[in-house]
């Protein structure tokens, strides 16, 4: 074959392809356009629903989304944050990936806050976007049942089908947060020093200010201080932002000028609130590794810790390296998912592969279909669970 037809062959072959990819992706863009949305139903009879708030800081819009696909299902709504310090141009990027999403397009259950918080290492600014996450979820959406919290660093251990299947059997006042009364050295390195977030009330990023005298523990309710990573109920979240009772804007005017407030303040009011101090489970669900005395923050996971993790039988774990391979190993043997697709679930009726998602085609929403690892989260419900009947892990 001389040289002239040695190109033409590679011209039409490259053109050949070309037409091939492009009718593919034809058909497979038609037949998700023709898709619409399931209708969603929400009550007891039906599996609860969840609202994920999800934050990063800059240079996190691909961890963001990541997490996202992998704790996506259309019946949760999501609320995704990239904080100030992070460029409009990320965040718009963010946007556009997000709607790139068949499903998500379709259900439009995803959204991202346009005016973001600025957020202070060990400040309140943490806490308040956190409640305005809330209030937000709640103005936004009237189905779901828990609000959770994760940040740009975590990631799931269960598919959502696991975790609605297994939260299905939970009362839907319960709150999972994890809290103790034993301030230990909190008291004197957390609770009395007196300290401003400038976050909250200044145009440029800071570190907190730190008066030169503290302040004695109040009396006037008592102070339990935990985890920052929880999963709360709607009813309780709607005693925090509604407020018919003085009790949450209280607490919140004292943990204003606390350090790292989110890692008490809920944990205070649900335990001082006589209608939800009986609703807490003592678990934030999260798998971490710390050292002894911890840090402040734990370990960052890898493949060495996978074995353990899987073990574990909670739904989440932190912290993460960036596109660490131990989340390629999660999203490859738990929750079945593909590069920048969502996790498929019992929703997804599309075929699996190369070419197309399996979730950009769906069927009933409503049904959910647990797999492997939702054995092991239940085991570990059902004992928190008894823990909480038998009053060991409520508030004390």
């Amino acid at each position: 074959m001389g040289a002239e037809k040695r190109w033409l062959f590679t011209l039409f072959s490259s053109a050949f392809l070309s037409l091939l990819f492009l009718l593919v992706y034809s058909i497979s863009a038609f037949s998700s356009s023709k898709q619409f949305p399931s209708i969603i139903h929400h009550g007891t009879h039906y599996p609860p629903a969840f609202a994920y708030y999800i934050s990063g800081g800059r240079g996190d819009k691909d961890r963001i989304l990541r997490l996202l696909l992998a704790v996506y299902h259309p019946r949760n709504r999501y609320l995704l944050h990239l904080g100030a310090e992070a460029s409009d141009e990320e965040r718009m990027r963010l946007v556009g990936a997000v709607n790139a999403v068949p499903a998500i397009r379709s259900f439009g259950n995803v959204d991202v806050i346009g005016m973001p918080s600025r957020l202070t290492y060990m400040g309140s600014s943490n806490l308040a976007a956190m409640l305005r996450a809330a209030a937000i979820l709640l103005r936004m959406d009237a189905g779901w049942t828990w609000f959770v919290s994760l940040s740009a660093m975590d990631y799931p251990l269960i598919t959502q089908d696991d975790l609605a299947h297994v939260f299905s059997c939970v009362s839907r006042d319960l709150s999972f947060i994890d809290h103790t009364s034993e301030l230990g050295w909190k008291e004197s390195q957390r609770i009395q020093p007196i300290v401003v977030d400038p976050g909250i009330y200044l145009a440029r990023r800071s570190q907190i200010f730190h008066a030169t005298e503290k302040r004695p523990t109040p009396d006037g309710f008592k102070l339990f201080t935990g985890s920052p990573w929880v999963i709360l109920s709607r009813p309780f979240l709607e005693f925090c932002i509604l407020g018919w009772d003085n009790l949450p804007r209280t607490l919140l005017m004292y943990f204003n000028n606390v350090v790292l407030s989110e890692e008490s303040y809920f944990h205070s009011v649900i335990c001082n609130a006589p209608e939800f101090k009986n609703t807490t489970v003592n678990s934030d669900l999260r798998y971490m590794v710390w050292d002894n005395p911890p840090k402040m923050e734990p370990h960052f996971l890898n493949t060495s810790d996978y074995d353990l993790m899987i073990q574990s039988g909670v739904a989440f774990a932190r912290q993460f390296q960036r596109d660490d391979p131990v989340l390629d190993k999660v999203d490859e043997k738990i929750l079945k998912r593909g590069h920048k697709r969502a996790a498929p679930g019992a929703w997804c009726t599309g075929r699996r592969t190369w070419w197309m998602d399996p979730c950009s085609q769906w069927g009933d929403v409503n049904v959910v279909k647990p797999g492997p690892q939702a054995k092991k989260f239940e085991e570990t419900i059902k004992n928190l669970l008894d823990e909480w009947n038998s009053q060991m892990n409520q508030c004390k």
